[in-house]
Formats: C-alpha cells, sequence, structure tokens
C-alpha cells in the first residue's frame, strides 16, 4: 500500500509562484512513474507532468516552459515548480504514483491541493 500526501497549496497572485510537493510512504519501492494531474471547477482532470523514478520528465503542452517537476528519491517526494502563474492554472492539484515490476497496474491517489491564481 502506498500514501500520497500533498502540500504546498494555497492563493497567489498571476505572475507568481508556488511550489507543491508530494509525500509518499508505504510500499516506497513498488512505485516508479510519478506525476501531478489538475481538475479545475467544471473541467476534466488533465495531466500536468510526470516523472519516472530515473529522473525521465514529460509535460503537458501547456505547462511547458512554466512548470517544473523534480524528484528526490531519498525523501520519497515530488515537487511541482510553478512559475508564471496564470488565473486558468486555478485547481485541484493531485498526485498520482504508479506502480512497477510485480506493482505493473498499480494506481495511487492523494487527496489533492487546492491552487487558485487571482487576477
Amino acid at each position: 500500500q502506498v500514501q500520497l500526501v500533498e502540500s504546498g497549496g494555497g492563493l497567489v497572485q498571476a505572475g507568481g509562484s508556488l511550489r507543491l510537493s508530494c509525500a509518499a510512504s508505504g510500499n516506497i519501492f513498488s512505485i516508479n512513474d510519478m506525476g501531478w494531474y489538475r481538475q479545475a471547477p467544471g473541467k476534466q482532470r488533465e495531466l500536468v507532468a510526470t516523472i519516472s523514478i530515473s529522473g525521465s520528465t514529460n509535460y503537458a503542452d501547456s505547462m511547458k516552459g512554466r512548470f517544473t517537476i523534480s524528484r528526490d528519491n531519498a525523501k520519497n517526494t515530488i515537487y511541482l515548480q510553478m512559475n508564471s502563474l496564470k488565473p486558468e492554472d486555478t485547481a485541484v492539484y493531485y498526485c498520482n504514483a504508479r506502480g512497477w515490476r510485480d506493482y505493473y497496474g498499480m494506481n495511487y491517489w492523494g487527496k489533492g491541493t487546492l491552487v487558485t491564481v487571482s487576477s
């Protein structure tokens, strides 16, 4: 079993920056890819970025150049550095982790952290 806890959400003005954190605990060795997803009011959940245990990253096109995902395996934590924030970035941001090897197909989610960008 894996538990994911997000933190770092809050209110920020347009053009500002914010860093989200997601700490994983439990059966950590079962996890490979981790990532961030977000869901804005009235919209479907969408991919923000993913990162493998080796550091390979993938970003949604709308986030490229502004958001940076990183990973600290020693702390079992991933981060999302968000710069040049826009009101359109307002959403609940969810941490995700996927299993590998014997745990391939397992999928874990955090409870989410709210990011509000004011104009």
